[in-house]
Formats: structure tokens, C-alpha cells, sequence
């Protein structure tokens, strides 16, 4: 996969330069919560908080299986995870704009709940291809988020770079 980066000048403001991939991808390792933007099957959008990890160029996030997230990816896998901050003036907005498909790789997913408990102290174990938090028995799918475009927006000085993947 090769990363392409292009600042946007026309929504950047003049002398502003494009954010060094390094640096949208430390927001991205370093973020706890994401927003989850989806589609209803009747168009209608859902758009909802969760944690999420990046690992090796990837986004991955569980949600239950009956949830609203859930049923909207199973008939449209098209999504954006979004994370950043409120401030107006200051810190760094990215969105990932990519395909969500459930993963089952159970190495993978060991090495997912390992993060899920070392970064958010939110322990799961992997069974039947899926996380199960040992608390309650609930199981959750685990998606692999594969970006098309990761968009970048700084702020003060405004800027906006966009990211695509081929």
C-alpha cells in the first residue's frame, strides 16, 4: 500500500503546509474515542462514539451485533471514523473514510484486546472469532476498518491534507 499526501490548499489558509503523515498517524494511535459515521438502510445517517485502535494502517472497532452500527455495516461496509478534538483554534481533526469488513483472525484479535486493555483498561477475550467481555458474555464482532482517504485538518493555521492509499 503506498500513502499519497496532498495538502488542499483551497480550504487551507495561505502559508499554512500539509500535516506530515507522522503526525496524523500519532493522533490516530493516540486517540481513546472515535465517532462512527454510517448509513441506515433507508439513507438516513447514524453516527455514534466508540473506541477504536490503529494498528499497521488499519482501524479496528467492536460494536454488538444487533446494534444499529452493526446492521448498517452489514449492508453498506462504506464508513468514516472520525477523531480529534472540539477545540476551534487549535489541535488536529483526522477522518478515515474506508470499507469496514469483520475480522475473525484470531492472532490479530488477541493482539487487539491487549491494546483494548493496556490503552482503556477495557478487558475482552477472543472467542469464536469475536470479542467477549468476560464481565457480561456479550460477544462483538471486531470490523477492520481499510482506509481509501484519510483526511487531516489543523487548525491555527487551518489547513486540510488528504491522505489516499493505493
Amino acid at each position: 500500500m503506498t500513502l499519497t499526501g496532498t495538502h488542499i490548499t483551497e480550504f487551507s489558509e495561505p502559508g499554512s503546509a500539509p500535516l506530515p503523515w507522522p503526525d496524523a498517524e500519532r493522533v490516530l494511535t493516540g486517540a481513546e474515542m472515535f465517532w462512527l459515521s454510517t448509513v441506515r438502510t433507508d439513507g438516513r445517517p447514524h453516527v455514534a462514539p466508540l473506541p477504536a485502535m490503529w494498528l499497521h494502517g488499519r482501524a479496528y472497532f467492536c460494536t454488538g451485533a444487533r446494534e444499529q452500527k452493526a446492521v448498517n455495516l452489514a449492508a453498506n461496509p462504506a464508513c468514516a471514523l472520525t477523531t480529534g478534538t472540539s477545540l476551534y483554534r487549535s489541535g488536529i481533526d483526522v477522518i478515515i473514510e474506508g470499507t469496514a469488513t469483520v475480522t475473525r483472525d484470531e492472532p490479530l484479535l488477541t493482539h487487539l484486546t491487549t491494546l483494548w486493555q493496556s490503552k482503556l483498561d477495557w478487558t475482552f477475550i477472543v472467542r469464536d472469532g469475536a470479542f467477549t467481555d468476560p464481565g457480561h458474555g456479550n460477544t462483538a464482532p471486531v470490523y477492520e476498518l481499510t482506509p481509501t482517504k484519510i483526511l487531516a485538518f489543523t487548525k491555527a493555521p487551518y489547513s486540510q491534507t488528504r491522505y489516499t492509499f493505493a
